[in-house]
């Protein structure tokens, strides 16, 4: 079976399932994108790893094992998503030390914020795009030239407060409360934070 590559299209909240997010792959040569339901610690730890910006004070769980991965000297050579069942996906880790590939099982979402953080590419099987892939329209199709992702949006608009209103802030305002959200590992506030500042910029 041959292998696609696919490359992170974005992440929104799922309008299915309460709490869950779908992370939107898209196949780098081609209209078909790989929506994937996520949890929100992980959907939090991809959209942290895609932000130049935020920086965590201290590493999260995926850090750590990149950390613990580079100081063995391990490689991660690339994901692969090779199995759906039952609309659950299942990946695969493909790793190298001193010459010796080893395939290891994990979560697709875990699988992905890794990817993410090693810079490593993602691919699946010809087999599961056609199962479960979802074509674009032309217009919408992702250009890999894009200077950017499609925006993550980790909170649906329909849950914003008045106290998420940052328009009556200024910039230098927006940046220590960006800096204290950072702190605070609030990522949420603090991608939203970093939108408003964007759109001014």
């Amino acid at each position: 079976m041959s292998l696609v590559r696919l490359t992170i299209k974005g992440i929104s909240y799922s309008q299915t399932q309460s709490g869950a997010y779908a992370l939107v792959l898209s196949e780098m040569e081609g209209t078909r994108t790989l929506p994937i339901i996520i949890g929100a610690f992980e959907a939090q730890s991809i959209a942290i790893a895609l932000e130049k910006e935020i920086r965590p004070p201290r590493p999260l769980t995926h850090d750590l094992f990149k950390t613990f991965a580079e100081q063995f000297q391990i490689e991660l050579k690339q994901i692969i998503i090779h199995k759906l069942v039952d609309g659950v996906f299942f990946s695969s880790l493909i790793c190298e030390r001193d010459g010796v590939e080893e395939s290891i099982d994990a979560r697709t979402s875990d699988a992905i914020a890794l990817a993410v953080r090693f810079q490593t590419p993602i691919f699946t099987y010809e087999n599961i795009l056609d199962k479960a892939g979802i074509y674009l329209k032309a217009e919408e199709k992702f250009n890999e030239e894009d200077d950017e992702l499609e925006k993550i949006e980790l909170i649906p608009d329909s849950e914003v407060s008045e106290m998420d209103d940052f328009s009556i802030f200024s910039i230098s305002e927006l940046e220590t409360k960006l800096h204290e959200a950072v702190n605070n590992e609030d990522y949420e506030l603090a991608a939203k934070i970093r939108d408003e500042i964007d759109k001014r910029s």
